[in-house]
């Protein structure tokens, strides 16, 4: 007796197989990827310029200056002041509670031409346990004898010392032997002796420790110290690079998008084959997906190659932009392997859309190369509008300054931008009905293939977005310096600063020589204005204690107590924004501002405009309740110029003296932008700071240039998308072709594909932006009612007619063989 069991039904998609499917799929994914990698190099090339861009980027961020080069590898640096058997006694204390101690001996700050901070003359060991990276020798050799010292290039040259020479810094003549540098920071000067050669010059001395701050602070430690903490929160710049990069990949995975639909509309025949001979869907979905995995893997990894390469070669180009040495090869390499992870799989869910539309179009339609029907736009607008709406409202809540609603705000914002695409390739279809014959059927073209068509649409919207952003943004900016009043200076006034910190920080303690030198300079930069420099006088507290890195002492201005807010250090805070600069009421200042000395009474404290001073104080020091006696007079109301001025009677109320700030120069007319630029450039060679009233010039280029970058993204991105619109309907050229249509009719095809997409991505782009900056300034909207006019017609009329024009131009040519037709 026997038995027949018969075979079981074959499920036609039904995903049978298992593994040994699965495998085969993805082995003919593969070959398929040999053999047709030609069309795919446009997903290749954006991924390779993607994850390049990103490796410099990233090379860059971790090559920034950075606390290194204070720190070198220690955790704290605790200042001792004094000298003798106490400072060895506190040096012991250290070394007994934390182990390896650095010492950096530090004198006074020695006096150079051209800088009117001074340089440090300090005794370190170059291979010292923390600080040996923030020393190298580029000439010469390191000082070793008891008069012997190496100095910084740019000392060298202010000075104008060269190797064996003699140089005489801190009452001793030294022999300069070498020429070194911090590598970390190659724009600090400063001279080097040996460890131990200051002898009796010796002003403080560093301790660098590497401990954690558990471990510092479980110690008793000794008194009268000063301590600093390295910043162990992660790098910012490498955190900001990673997010741009994430942006642009988004960017790159749109068009990725677009470019894997034309690739499954191209293989649709072979995928039907494919589910008639048994593949169920997850197949059809695997050979796409392991065909995005093989694409997006070797993009990324080429990029990876090609971006170390150019760093390689760029690095050295780099040095004097970033002010550090670089090492080559020692690149972030956690962040890079982040980076070509996230490109691969930008690849994979830019591949994933298409391959699940692609899965289920029915065998018979896809045997048949129908396109599957594309799906309401209605639901993606719903989203989009739905997610603009929570993006605006982020932004408005905001206020310009919570930085977790700005983040989600122009986060949601974006992603309703891009959901907005398919609405915009639907009205196109839906215009298409008023248009000739051949525009047309390229519209009509975009609407029927609404993917593909919208994952461009949205990369083109989101380019020129930023470029509308920078535009409208640059344009309140512009419009803001174009007021006459208010701001913290008028447009045709100046103030050069002894200080980077202006009134905010430590100004230098200077000899008459060295303000005499300074003064000239600033005579100098109010010649070539046609005007004269008005020295500006302010009070510090003559035994306040000295700041380590300027050697210079604060001036005393208003500010308003605020409590510390978490991590801040101290009960109370002072911000900058809510200080008032506080000014010596100069014979020269009173007449310059129409007010007669002799009119001031003996017993008056303040000279202000202003009804009262509640709610300031003294700052540093925290005086509160000063009842001053005031005498009310006119003066500008801008937030750095004399607004506030103390008499003699009122500086011996606080125990202040006088100390040089800057000088006030008053041009006959509004600075230019040329003026500016040759000041700053003045000053910063003699090592002074100069404040104007922004004259809008930089903002005016920078709108123009990333308007023309929006423009010429969104040209690249229409170049693309029309190629591989065109390449995939090559079929139904040669039909048009073989029915008569002329050269005309095909250049108004691929015109009307671009002109069309460059129009409504330009007009969802600029109108989402407009909306957010709307919302931004919602309480400042009359600084809008000055639109960058030139900028948005660039956008909304010369995006489409270049685009227009250059699909006209660039296409038309006749196909080589009508009648031949490619083999699946």
């Amino acid at each position: 007796m026997s038995f027949a069991w018969p075979d079981r039904p074959l499920d036609l998609g039904g995903g049978n197989g298992g593994l040994p499917a699965r495998r085969a799929v993805v082995r003919w994914a593969w070959r398929l990827f040999r053999r047709e990698w030609r069309q795919q190099v446009i997903v290749l090339a954006l991924l390779l310029l993607a994850v390049a861009g990103t490796t410099i980027g990233l090379a860059m961020a971790a090559n920034t200056p950075s606390e290194a080069s204070v720190f070198g590898t220690a955790d704290h640096i605790v200042t001792i002041n004094g000298t003798g058997p106490r400072l060895d006694a506190d040096l012991a204390q250290l070394r007994g509670n934390y182990g390896t101690v650095e010492v950096i001996e530090y004198a006074k700050k020695v006096p150079v031409p051209g800088s009117a901070n001074g340089v440090d003359l300090r005794a370190q060991d170059p291979g010292g346990p923390y600080g040996r990276s923030m020393l190298r020798l580029d000439e010469g050799r390191w000082p070793q004898g008891a008069d012997e010292i190496a100095v910084t290039d740019g000392v060298r040259r202010r000075a104008g010392l060269h190797l064996g020479g003699a140089w005489t810094a801190a009452g001793r003549s030294w022999t300069v032997v070498g020429v070194v540098e911090n590598p970390l920071n190659l724009a600090e000067p400063f001279a080097l002796v040996a460890p131990g050669r200051l002898g009796a010059a010796v002003d403080h001395v560093d301790a660098l420790l590497k401990v954690s701050q558990s471990q510092y602070t479980s110690k008793p430690r000794p008194d009268g110290i000063s301590t600093r903490r390295r910043n162990q929160e992660s790098d910012p710049a490498t955190t900001l690079v990673l997010i741009l990069a994430t942006i642009g990949l988004v960017f790159v995975g749109l068009l990725c998008v677009a470019g894997f639909h034309v690739m499954a509309q191209r293989r649709l025949r072979a995928l039907g084959m494919l589910g008639a001979i048994g593949a169920g869907h997850r197949h059809i979905r695997l050979v796409l997906l392991a065909n995005g995995l093989v694409i997006g893997a070797a993009g990324a990894l080429a990029g990876a190659v090609a971006g170390v390469a150019g760093w390689a070669v760029l690095s050295p180009v780099f040095e004097p932009l970033l002010g550090r040495r670089i090492d080559r090869f020692d690149l972030p390499w956690t962040p890079l392997l982040l980076a070509v992870v996230l490109a691969a799989v930008t690849a994979v869910l830019a591949a994933w859309w298409p391959a699940r539309a692609a899965a289920r179009i029915p065998v018979v339609a896809a045997l048949s190369a129908r396109p599957a029907p594309p799906r309401p736009a209605h639901r993606f607008a719903l989203a989009g509008v739905v997610l603009l709406a929570a993006g605006l409202t982020g932004l408005y809540l905001s206020q310009q300054s919570k930085g977790p609603y700005i983040l989600g705000g122009v986060l949601l914002t974006a992603l309703g931008l891009l959901l907005l695409a398919p609405l915009g390739v639907a009205t196109i279809g839906v215009l298409a009905r008023h248009a000739p014959l051949a525009p047309r059927l390229a519209m009509r073209d975009l609407a029927r293939y609404r993917a593909r068509s919208g994952a461009a649409l949205a990369a083109i919207a989101l380019a020129i977005g930023i470029a509308a952003v920078v535009a409208l943004g640059s344009a309140v900016t512009v419009a803001k310096t174009a007021v006459p009043t208010g701001g913290t200076i008028p447009a045709d006034q100046m103030i050069v600063w002894l200080s980077e910190y202006r009134m905010t920080g430590p100004v230098p303690v200077l000899t008459a020589a060295e303000l005499e030198g300074l003064r000239k300079q600033a005579d100098a930069i109010a010649a070539e204005l046609h005007a004269t420099a008005l020295p500006l006088i302010g009070g510090v507290n003559p035994n306040g204690p000295l700041d380590r890195d300027s050697g210079g002492r604060p001036p005393a201005v208003l500010g308003i107590r605020r409590a510390a807010g978490l991590g801040e250090p101290g009960g109370v805070t002072y911000r900058d924004v809510d200080m008032v600069p506080i000014y010596a009421a100069t014979p020269e200042l009173l007449t310059h501002y129409g007010i007669d000395p002799a009119s001031v009474g003996a017993d008056t404290d303040v000279l202000t405009p202003r009804a009262n001073l509640d709610g300031y104080d003294i700052v540093p020091g925290g005086v509160p309740r000063w009842h001053p006696v005031f005498q009310h007079v006119a003066l500008p109301d801008y937030q750095s110029l004399p607004n506030v001025l103390l008499t003699p009677h009122g500086m011996a109320q606080l125990a202040l003296t006088e100390a040089p700030l800057g000088w006030l120069i008053d041009s006959p007319g509004k600075l230019t932008a040329a003026q500016v630029d040759r000041a700053q450039q003045r000053a910063a060679a003699a090592g002074l700071y100069v404040e104007t009233r922004p004259t809008g010039a930089d903002e005016t280029r920078l709108a123009a240039w990333f308007t023309a970058g929006g423009i010429a993204v969104a040209l690249g991105v229409l170049a693309l998308t029309v190629g591989l619109i065109r390449s995939e309907t090559a079929r139904d050229l040669r039909t048009l072709t073989a029915a008569g249509a002329r050269r005309r009719t095909r250049r108004a095809l691929t015109a009307a594909t671009a002109g069309s997409l460059a129009l409504t991505g330009a007009i969802i782009g600029t109108g989402c932006t407009y909306l957010a900056v709307l919302v931004w300034f919602h309480r400042e909207l009359h600084w809008l009612a000055h639109p960058p006019l030139v900028n948005l017609a660039a956008i909304l009329i010369g995006l489409p007619i270049v685009a227009y024009a250059g699909g006209w131009v660039l296409t038309g040519r006749e196909a080589r063989a009508i009648a031949r037709q490619p083999l699946e």
